[in-house]
């Protein structure tokens, strides 16, 4: 018996003494690997979350830009409307004093 339990507790050979730093080796690059991962992932979703944001933003600025346009448009139109309408002032003012003139 003795001899049997010797045999179990004698030393490693040289090869699982260098198995033993390899597999805590693999063991940390695994851990490393994992946690390298995770980091990505967090900022891929962190990522996302701002393309979404940014894509919200976008659409809220074209709406925005659309109704200014719009406004701009109408504002255009009605200044055309009250140029139009002082220039034929303008012109019948003119009109009434040359032909005050003539006669």
């Amino acid at each position: 018996m003795m001899e049997g339990s010797k045999a179990l507790v004698a030393p490693s050979s040289p090869s699982e003494t260098l198995s033993r730093p390899l597999a805590d080796s693999e063991s940390q690059m695994s851990n490393l690997v994992y946690e390298v991962s995770q980091h990505f992932q967090a900022a891929m979703e962190n990522m996302l979350k701002t393309i979404n944001d940014i894509d919200q933003s976008s659409i809220e600025i074209m709406e925005e830009m659309e109704k200014c346009k719009d406004s701009a448009s109408l504002k255009r139109q009605i200044l055309a409307e009250e140029k139009e309408r002082f220039q034929k002032a303008a012109y019948t003012i003119i009109d009434m004093l040359n032909s005050r003139e003539i006669n």
